[in-house]
């Protein structure tokens, strides 16, 4: 038998290259601004990179502990007392990991079995459906409403049932920048109360929160933080998502549960990395309340850029992607707009097309403005012509 005899029956066969790949490849390609995948234009803060510099040559290179530095666990734990009034303990409910998407999965893999349900929002975060069927379990997909993207109450209630296994909730959100309040945490809680149902809160962009408001995290929830796997991302907190590295943090039993599978995943993560962070958290404990006024201007910034457009800006409360309706632009699909716009403009974004299971009648395009503002000038300038 030679290879291509060889048979392989996917364990994924819906799934192809994640369209953030896809996009960036095509701006390399077409030597286009990349305003697709949602990593920063701007190094971390110069201190932090000294600091990883100066664990790599004090000699910190090899294995980590695998739940994590007790220095990184420890400052998190800090952390978490300082902006949501709760203490977690870093031994028994704290994990490092390489970057949310491995805690996301793991997450996912360590609660969810076959025949379990797991309820996504869409438009969704492209690992959360693929790392349910892997599990045995099956995504139910619930569209956020139109508008605003918030949570369909009724749709959720109907949805839940004895079968279900976990709900997985985002915010600040991607793609949409919709974001959840403490009330909607309660109404969340009201109808898992008698459940075995779990909940998986992806707050990677805990920080960048707009507009007064202050971000809503499962870790304060009474009822909601005993169920609940948090996980978050210092890859957008701190401008280093190369680095990738994140946290999950759970109560003990979930973690117990979790750590069997991270163990098998990547065992342990970057260890300078590691160091260097604990190192900003302690040495710069407020940097992260920073992040507002950084990224609120630069949303504001390109929001003005393209404010004589054709396009049509939508509300962007959190994360660092804006999305824009170009149906006064162009009748095309939004796979084909962002191709066009692409090869022919010289601008990569993101349909939003590939963050739904049933993609309903609508032209939204998602784009980072994580961006120098030069570049979100220049981009204005681009997509205000159009």
């Amino acid at each position: 038998m030679n290879a291509d005899d060889i048979i392989i029956n996917s364990k994924l066969p819906n799934v192809g290259t994640s369209i953030f790949a896809v996009m960036t490849g095509m701006a390399k390609e077409y030597n286009a601004h990349n305003l697709s995948q949602g990593f920063p234009e701007f190094n971390p803060h110069p201190w932090l990179m000294q600091r990883v510099s100066d664990h790599i040559t004090a000699g910190h290179n090899q294995y980590a502990p695998m739940i994590g530095t007790e220095q990184l666990r420890q400052a998190i734990s800090d952390k978490i007392e300082q902006f949501y009034g709760q203490r977690r303990n870093p031994d028994t409910e704290i994990t490092i990991t390489s970057g949310a998407t491995e805690a996301i999965f793991a997450a996912i893999q360590s609660t969810v079995a076959a025949g379990d349900e797991v309820i996504i929002f869409d438009p969704a975060y492209d690992c959360y459906a693929p790392a349910t069927r892997l599990s045995g379990g099956t995504p139910i997909h619930l569209p956020l409403l139109p508008g605003d993207f918030g949570i369909d109450w009724a749709a959720l209630e109907s949805a839940i049932n004895d079968k279900t296994r976990m709900i997985v909730i985002n915010s600040p959100h991607n793609p949409t920048g919709a974001t959840l309040s403490m009330s909607d945490l309660d109404k969340l809680a009201e109808l898992m109360k008698g459940s075995n149902c779990l909940l998986l809160s992806d707050e990677v962009y805990e920080h960048i929160i707009f507009d007064g408001q202050s971000h809503a995290s499962a870790l304060q929830h009474d009822f909601l933080k005993q169920r609940s796997f948090v996980v978050s991302s210092f890859g957008k907190t701190y401008h280093a998502t190369g680095w990738k590295v994140g946290y999950c943090i759970a109560p003990p039993e979930m973690t117990v549960e979790f750590r069997k599978l991270h163990q098998l995943l990547t065992f342990a993560t970057s260890t300078p990395m590691q160091l260097g962070i604990a190192d900003m958290m302690n040495e710069q404990p407020d940097y992260p309340r920073e992040l507002v006024s950084f990224y609120q201007s630069k949303r504001d910034c390109f929001a003005n850029a393209i404010k004589d457009s054709r396009f049509e800006v939508l509300p962007c409360h959190g994360t660092y992607f804006m999305l824009l309706d170009y149906s006064a632009i162009s009748d095309l699909d939004d796979m084909a707009f962002t191709e066009w716009l692409t090869k022919e403009k010289g601008i990569a974004t993101i349909p939003l097309s590939p963050f739904y299971e049933q993609v309903p009648d609508q032209k939204i395009i998602r784009c980072c403005f994580a961006k120098s503002e030069q570049t979100l000038a220049t981009v204005g300038t681009l997509l205000s012509a159009l």
